[in-house]
């Protein structure tokens, strides 16, 4: 599997992104859909990004009890994503659940990939808010660990964990990187941040870039750097 980068599409509406994506009638894009364009726009705009012929990563961190989150993921499988998520804090019973619900009878499904820790925690913040007194780069690989026995296909992680995670749990288990930025860029609200290029020599499968493009002077030239610098 190659190489991509996954536009974070954090608009608060159908409309804002509709003209984001009129920008692009060359490209077909990888796009995340969060919680806010999710929650504003519904499931109708996962179909709409579909039928204009774009891959959908549907960026809602899933973490309840296993039953909830199985019955969750049985409704989202129906809107054709390719690529959902859940919190790997949930336990592996509840990821497993995930991996059930979301399994279609013909045994087919999207990619299933774990948050393990927000790009925006740091030590400090995991110890004093959390209680984790475990260092981060080793809390980030138990959690890998438990998604991998719970058969999932990857994990969320910050780009300076993804070569570690290649290495406990092999090179075809899937790390997708948010907390990229351009050399040249503002760092915003992440903590943990590589640049494409970076990324692609640590060994990320997937990067998550938002507003170095969505925000751009010229987001359609902004994604093409970012894609020459990460793909090559």
């Amino acid at each position: 599997m190659g190489r991509d980068v996954i536009i974070a599409c954090d608009f608060d509406g159908k409309d804002e992104l509709m003209k984001f994506l009129s920008l692009f009638e060359k490209e077909s894009l990888y796009l995340k859909v969060g919680m806010e364009l999710f929650y504003a726009a519904g499931p109708e705009i996962i179909k709409e990004i579909k039928s204009r012929g774009h891959k959908i990563f549907l960026d809602l961190k899933l973490h309840d009890i296993p039953n909830t989150v199985m019955k969750a993921m049985r409704v989202l499988r129906d809107l054709d994503v390719d690529m959902c998520n859940v919190h790997a804090a949930g336990t592996i019973a509840m990821m497993e659940a995930a991996i059930k619900g979301l399994t279609k009878e013909d045994g087919s499904r999207p990619l299933l990939i774990a948050v393990t820790q927000l790009t925006s925690t740091s030590q400090e913040r995991m110890e004093k808010d959390l209680l984790i007194e475990k260092p981060i780069d080793e809390v980030v690989m138990h959690y890998a660990n438990n998604a991998k026995i719970a058969g999932l296909d990857g994990i969320v992680c910050s780009p300076l964990e993804a070569g570690k995670v290649h290495e406990k749990c092999g090179a075809d288990f899937l790390t997708i990187t948010p907390g990229v930025r351009f050399a040249d860029g503002e760092v915003g609200d992440q903590v943990r941040v590589m640049t494409p290029a970076q990324a692609k020599e640590i060994g990320s499968d997937y990067i998550v870039v938002g507003r170095p493009i969505t925000q751009a002077e010229n987001p359609v030239e902004a994604y093409r750097r970012c894609v020459k610098e990460f793909v090559g």
